[in-house]
């Protein structure tokens, strides 16, 4: 019987959000855009993608309402531009 290769379980994102849980939402929120210069996309992505594979539940919810907010903000922006 063959023997599997052990498979990296963990997902790396490159680069550090500057997200705590414990911080105020404002601070998460202003922390969490400085580190994507201001992509409101890619911070959007980045919350989502640390919301999806923590494994702590409080994480988990405050990361997606961030992202959520991020994605808001991303959509208003750019319904606005197309006029």
């Amino acid at each position: 019987m063959k023997k599997r290769r052990q498979q990296n379980k963990w997902f790396e994102a490159g680069k550090s959000l500057g997200w705590r849980k414990d911080d105020t939402q404002a601070k998460r929120r202003r922390a969490a855009l400085k580190s994507r210069q201001g992509d409101l996309l890619a911070t959007a992505r980045a919350l989502m993608a640390l919301s999806n594979v923590t494994q702590d539940h409080e994480t988990s919810r405050k990361a997606k309402a961030d992202a959520h907010y991020f994605y808001a903000l991303y959509k208003k922006k750019n319904k606005r531009g197309r006029r």
